[in-house]
């Protein structure tokens, strides 16, 4: 260090007697650099390079700039060097330097394209070069050559795990997930808790129908998951999955063997349902009965369970249909014939009347399901079957025709296209279907169609937070009018949605967020002082041209939206879009649209009802039952949505044992965990909709939302099977269970409260009648009003 001081004293002295020769400039900046003086080393070096430069000694320059750079990394000096370098070509220098520009500008929020491009035509061996201009060529959507940029990058010795993870998504853009598979997994076994590579994996496997290999990857992170003990957030991960990208039929097997281990019942149900309809379209009758028996078993309440067994009449063995069909009127379904039975002359010849149309409706209705399912090729395996037994059939049959217009395809018949010709044989013709085409229409599809309403509102219903409600509402209404998009948004006027989900219809893409955020601001605006919008030529509109520049991005032709009001606040909006052409929207369009927003807002407002009721009462973490401040409240939310869906409630009381006679047996440590584990028990085996509470020491409150109390019978049978091996601790008895029910009288001309009231006094009465009767029994006690109205 001190002679480094001296020769920076020295060279000093010596520039005033004389200038300085560059060798001597040189050799200063070189000291000075060590001796930490960095602004003079930068000095020196800069004076240094431009003496060079004027003597044509470039390759001295170009080392003294390198030394410049490294003190001082401006742009400027950067470029600088990079031109050098690039003039004398020193390819590896020209492209760290190009690399590190390109780094720069994107810093700055600027596109770095060009200077990653010229980086890698310097040095196309350098992977992080590689990766860089691969990424950006990525963002261009040019894939192909990103392709082959990133592959050099991934392949290389110094590859690092973020340039063989850019690889894998390049392949998953240009849809050759079987090749990512590897590059992925192996990243995925270093970092196993971080599942975003391998959904994206999974859904374009799924996409391409790689079903099996889909599968196959499904277990092993299933594997993992369980490992790390998450295999229940792994399930709500492949759900969401799953449904953005439908499986086929081995792998809702697995998922249904997931979502039962992860106690996921109503996920669980619903995985059975779709391999009903996918084993049902494929004509496997018996495993589609497998399918719908099970889903049974766990929700005999399954919402169109008896429309789905009436499929199988006279597809399946008989035995097997009447048990099902058994199952089904325990649990209040309406009641189906018995196949034994010998029908009406009347019905015979309806049936000899209507044998050849089943045939054709089942056909339909396979291709439908597959359709569905994006199983394009089976679709039309079944078109071409329809062709074939039902020539000419399109032209009388106004849904089989907008069946082959949803699938894309033009019937032909050969030369001659007469009825007559029935002999002809068939062709089919793929067209280029419109990605808004109308579906499969008829009465049970159209837009007024008050069954399929009804429909769209209990499903809305069935959810258990805002965001399911928001994500049945776009996919249900979405599909149900034939609409490119369907937004939902909950927001104050004014203000940004605070939740807000989007349904995008085959082919069309995902709109940007900052799009839907202005486009729900200014039709909310307008909803506001003029209720529903109805816009036919979103381009001409008056209330949009403040945001021409997103209905571009949008590609909006035409608009329909409906505020959601709770009584006179408005608390978001509905909309419908479509994309591929303008819409004449009718009036009956405005009417049901408005409908179902209503129940929307209902909808929301129960399950923030239901997650405040939890909250504030807060739940027992040991039992996961409610308390008992919040049984009032409760009652009174359930009896006024049960009022205003005009369905029935039961309340269920269930007793296990005296609490005097449990505490001298057991002691009150072992009673309370007793109940707790109880609770447990009847909380984890009830439906997302009903309510468990902790009613005293020894009962529990059960309510029940859409049962009535006949059907509640095998709900208690349910029960005494989950609690049969449950001992009172320090014995070998079993535990009892005494139940009361009482039914709800759900009549509008009732106040809630008198409601309330009544049913919780019948069912205390009621546990008072099955205890009377002795341990393990079940009373119903009706109430007084309809007894009158039978007597």
């Amino acid at each position: 260090m001190g002679d480094n001081a001296r020769a920076l004293v020295t060279y000093k002295k010596l520039t005033r007697v004389a200038p300085p020769k560059l060798g001597q400039v040189l050799r200063f900046a070189q000291v000075a650099e060590r001796n930490g003086s960095r602004r003079e080393a930068i000095e020196a070096y800069s004076s240094a390079v431009n003496g060079f430069l004027q003597e044509r000694r470039e390759n001295e320059a170009l080392s003294a700039m390198r030394r410049m750079v490294a003190l001082d990394p401006e742009p400027r000096n950067i470029r600088r060097l990079a031109e050098l370098a690039s003039k004398l070509n020193d390819r590896q220098t020209a492209g760290e330097a190009l690399l590190r520009m390109g780094i720069e500008e994107e810093s700055q929020g600027r596109s770095a394209f060009q200077w990653f491009e010229r980086a890698h035509h310097q040095d196309p061996e350098n992977p992080n070069i590689a990766f860089q201009f691969g990424k950006a060529l990525l963002d261009k959507k040019e894939i192909e050559r990103a392709l082959q940029i990133l592959g050099t990058a991934a392949a290389g010795q110094s590859s690092l795990p973020e340039h063989r993870k850019a690889y894998g998504i390049a392949l998953l853009e240009a849809h050759r997930p079987k090749e990512a598979t590897p590059v992925l997994w192996a990243l995925f076994l270093k970092t196993p808790a971080r599942l975003d590579e391998m959904g994206a994996l999974l859904g374009e496997l799924l996409s391409q129908q790689h079903y099996k290999e889909a599968l196959d990857l499904a277990r092993k992170i299933d594997t993992q998951q369980q490992r790390l003990g998450t295999r229940k957030e792994f399930s709500a991960f492949l759900l969401d999955i799953t449904e953005s990208h439908p499986p086929d039929a081995d792998f809702l097997v697995y998922l249904s063997e997931l979502f039962n281990a992860t106690n996921r019942e109503h996920d669980y149900c619903d995985a059975l349902i779709q391999l009903f309809q996918l084993r049902y379209a494929a004509g496997d009758f018996n495993r589609a009965a497998d399918a719908l028996d099970r889903a049974t078993d766990a929700d005999p309440y399954l919402e169109g369970a008896e429309r789905r067994l009436e499929l199988l009449r006279g597809k399946i063995d008989s035995n097997r249909y009447r048990n099902i069909a058994g199952r089904l009127q325990k649990a209040g379904a309406e009641p189906v014939m018995d196949e034994t039975q010998e029908p009406e002359q009347e019905g015979k010849a309806l049936v000899e009347a209507e044998g050849e149309p089943t045939v054709l409706e089942d056909l339909m209705l396979q291709t439908e399901i597959f359709m569905q399912y994006s199983m394009r090729s089976k679709a039309l395996e079944r078109l071409e079957r329809i062709q074939k037994l039902f020539p000419q059939e399109e032209k009388k049959n106004e849904k089989l025709r907008q069946l082959y217009v949803s699938a894309g395809i033009v019937p032909k018949y050969g030369e001659s296209s007469s009825e007559a010709d029935v002999t002809a044989e068939p062709t089919v013709e793929s067209i280029s279907a419109p990605a808004g085409s109308a579906p499969v229409s008829g009465a049970e599809d159209s837009i007024d169609n008050f069954a399929r309403v009804t429909e769209i509102t209990r499903n809305i219903y069935r959810q258990s937070n805002v965001k399911g409600v928001l994500f049945a509402a776009v996919n249900d209404v979405g599909r149900h009018w034939n609409a490119s998009r369907c937004v939902a948004g909950l927001c104050s006027p004014g203000k940004p949605p605070s939740a807000a989900l989007e349904y995008c219809a085959p082919g069309v893409k995902q709109s940007d967020v900052m799009a839907i955020v202005r486009l729900i601001g200014v039709l909310q605006n307008v909803a506001v002082q003029h209720g529903s919008v109805v816009i036919e030529d979103a381009a001409q509109a008056p209330e949009l041209r403040a945001i021409d520049q997103h209905l571009k991005t949008l590609d909006l032709k035409s608009v329909l939206a409906c505020p959601l009001t709770d009584g006179d606040q408005h608390v978001g909006i509905l909309i419908l879009e479509q994309t591929n052409k303008r819409r004449a929207w009718r009036s009956t369009d405005v009417v049901v649209l408005k409908t179902i927003a209503d129940q929307m807002v209902l909808a929301v407002n129960n399950v923030k009802l239901r997650n405040l009721m939890k909250t504030l009462a807060v739940t027992d973490e040991k039992s996961g039952l409610l308390k008992r401040a919040s049984y009032i409240d409760v009652m009174m939310a359930e009896v006024k949505r049960s009022l205003q869906q005009t369905v029935p409630m039961t309340l269920m009381l269930l007793n296990f044992g005296k609490v005097s006679a449990l505490s001298r047996e057991a002691g009150e440590g072992a009673l309370e965990g007793l109940m707790q584990s109880l609770g447990q028990s009847i909380a984890a085996n009830i439906r997302q909709t009903d309510i468990a509470i902790r009613y005293d020491r020894t009962t529990i409150a059960l309510i029940l939302g859409d049962t009535k109390d006949t059907n509640s019978l095998f709900v208690i049978d349910k029960f005494r099977k989950v609690i049969a091996g449950v001992k009172v601790p320090g014995t070998e008895n079993p535990v009892t269970m005494t139940v009361g029910i009482a039914g709800a009288v759900i009549q509008k001309e009732y106040d809630p409260v008198d409601i309330v009231t009544e049913v919780i006094n019948r069912a205390e009465q009621a546990l008072e009648v099955a205890h009377s009767k002795g341990p393990n029994s079940a009373h119903a006690m009706a109430p007084i009003v309809e007894s009158a109205e039978v007597a």
